[in-house]
């Protein structure tokens, strides 16, 4: 058996001590004023247990609180856990266009529901984030952790839009760079889509690279105007107002590229769905093994007898046996 924070023991053990001989050693106030026999006449009554042995009791409560506030423990040794899963790259659209609100709220409120749904479904494995617009940064490397994952992807508000037209290309070569040593290549993203034009030197980066894509479209085939910075339509050179409308192509991109594609809807089915085919075509890799210190805790043990001895050195027992018979006389009578 060892301590996990045997300096708490040392810490509080020689205070401990030390009060514990000063308590022992010390006589009360009035010890010192009266005689031991008079002062135990001018007492109101006699105590059910001995102060020295309460003292002893609580003392003893005092000391097993203190073994387990070092938590005592049994170690059984390192055990070796393979951890497994996928590494999977997931972009997130950030063009003007995601301001539209033929979904509610917009867009992009849309876009980071369907991921952080996504991040649910893929609880063992590794994800990254990507923001891609005209330009593409990483927003968050690869993790396991999805509670930090999904607080990153909720700090992505408005600020982020850039109405420039989106560059496909450089979002396929940092991809190319970021997944270049992973096995399998898995690209997800999260968009409104991108005409034939905007994605055909995509298609090529990520079949050099070997990179399967995988994209969640949000957005409506009936499209919505697409606003500016301060919520307000866009207005075409010919006074007309800018519509934005879902574009499917880069979906038929992806089963071209060895993914597939879904239609963002309300429920949660669609990302699980997403990440079953994702789980069910590539085999599990290892991430490597974890190792695991085994410990089994016996805090519990000396906490509760410290409590046990702590009741009853603060409980009053009555005194049981023959107290005698006290008789007062007085004028008419017994009584």
């Amino acid at each position: 058996m060892e301590f996990l924070h045997p300096y708490l023991f040392w810490a509080m053990i020689v205070p401990f001590v030390l009060f514990a001989v000063l308590v022992s050693t010390n006589k009360e106030h009035l010890s010192r004023i009266f005689d031991e026999k008079v002062l135990e006449r001018l007492s109101a009554g006699d105590e059910s247990m001995p102060q020295r042995l309460r003292n002893i009791i609580l003392f003893a409560a005092i000391f097993f609180m203190i073994v387990a506030m070092a938590r005592p423990v049994v170690d059984e040794g390192e055990k070796s856990v393979e951890v497994q899963g996928l590494t999977v790259l997931t972009a997130l659209d950030i063009s003007g266009s995601m301001r539209s609100k033929d979904v509610y709220p917009n867009r992009l409120e849309f876009a980071k529901k369907k991921m952080m749904e996504f991040f649910d479904d893929m609880p063992s494995d590794e994800v990254g984030v990507a923001a891609f617009a005209y330009s593409s940064f990483i927003l968050a490397p690869f993790t396991s952790d999805k509670a930090t994952l999904k607080m990153l992807v909720k700090g992505v508000d408005d600020s982020y839009i850039s109405m420039g037209s989106t560059d496909f290309s450089a979002l396929g070569e940092l991809a190319a760079n970021v997944l270049k040593e992973k096995k399998p290549k898995i690209l997800v993203l999260f968009t409104d889509g991108g005409d034939e034009e905007a994605i055909a030197g995509f298609s090529d980066i990520l079949k050099a690279n070997n990179i399967d894509l995988y994209v969640v479209l949000v957005g409506t085939k009936k499209g919505a105007p697409v606003l500016d910075e301060n919520g307000k339509p866009l207005v075409l050179k010919n006074g007309t107002i800018a519509i934005t409308q879902r574009n499917d192509a880069l979906g038929l991109l992806a089963k071209e590229n060895g993914g597939a594609y879904v239609i963002a809807g309300n429920g949660k089915d669609d990302m699980k769905k997403l990440a079953d085919l994702i789980h069910a075509k590539y085999k599990m890799q290892s991430q490597g093994k974890v190792h695991i210190r085994q410990r089994t805790e016996y805090f519990y043990y000396p906490l509760a007898f410290g409590l046990l001895l702590l009741l009853i050195g603060l409980s009053s027992f009555p005194r049981f046996g023959n107290t005698g018979m006290r008789t007062e006389v007085h004028k008419g009578g017994v009584s």
